[in-house]
């Protein structure tokens, strides 16, 4: 009986050993985020592909929207 035992509990320890390295496996570069997604539900402001209009709105927006202190002052 604790050979079965012990032979259950060796096989659940080395059935972990077998793990296969997981990689990822598509090759789709990120692009940068002021690009946008193309889809028509983006902030009227904001134009797509426009760097300088985007820093100015996360800006806006780190400033006014997030910004606890100045929220609760």
């Amino acid at each position: 009986m604790k050979k079965l035992i012990f032979a259950v509990v060796l096989a659940a320890g080395l059935s972990a050993c077998g793990d296969k390295p997981q990689e990822l496996e598509t090759s789709k570069k990120d692009s940068a985020a002021f690009t946008g997604t193309g889809k028509p539900f983006a902030n009227q402001d904001w134009k797509q592909g426009d760097k300088a209009s985007w820093e100015s709105h996360l800006k806006a927006r780190n400033q006014y929207g997030q910004n606890d202190y100045t929220r609760m002052n």
